[in-house]
């Protein structure tokens, strides 16, 4: 499997990337922007990009580099994840905006049709947002709203976080057991 480019944009549910990252490991380059940093320390008890990367194995990418691997469409990269998305995230993309190594790889991802996959995390959506979404999944991005479901009975937070995780991973083809699969005999 190649790499996945993980970028953890300023919106709340920085624990969402994190747990994204401890997952993919040395398989994902991350992509912290100035906003992601800021909710990153406040969310995760002062965690950095550089001690997540340091964790994880992920390779950090400085994103006001534009012209590292993640931007590049002749890379091998199998994916783009923006976990979690922020408002301004989807603007920038809608608009075909490119301006950090986080957008420029994302906009890469639609032009070489990677999988884009977004996962924002707002409550509750502007309608621009909703816009943004509509017009980005047209284009081909995945949207997987950090919205966790709650059939599986979840007991910790960390339930919560590892379903949304588990959706993605699902549509990155990634193996996982992170949650217990809806067979359909659940309800007699």
């Amino acid at each position: 499997m190649g790499e996945v480019v993980l970028v953890i944009s300023g919106a709340s549910g920085a624990i969402y990337g994190v747990r994204l990252a401890q997952i993919l490991g040395k398989d994902a380059r991350l992509v912290v922007t100035d906003s992601g940093r800021i909710t990153l320390a406040h969310e995760c008890n002062g965690l950095t990009p550089e001690m997540l990367s340091e964790q994880t194995g992920a390779l950090l990418e400085n994103n006001d580099n534009v012209g590292a691997k993640s931007a590049s469409g002749s890379a091998t990269i199998d994916a783009v994840v923006v976990c979690p998305c922020s408002g301004s995230t989807l603007g920038k993309l809608a608009a075909g905006i490119g301006d950090n190594l986080a957008t420029r790889s994302a906009i890469v991802a639609m032009k070489e049709r990677r999988k884009l996959i977004l996962v924002p995390r707002e409550a509750p959506y502007a309608t621009v947002h909703l816009e943004n979404m509509a017009k980005l999944s047209g284009w081909g991005a995945i949207v997987i709203p950090a919205s966790p479901g709650f059939y599986n009975l979840p007991k910790t937070m960390d339930d919560l976080i590892d379903f949304v995780v588990a959706r993605i991973l699902d549509h990155l083809n990634r193996d996982n057991d992170l949650t217990k699969r809806w067979t359909g005999d659940e309800i007699p």
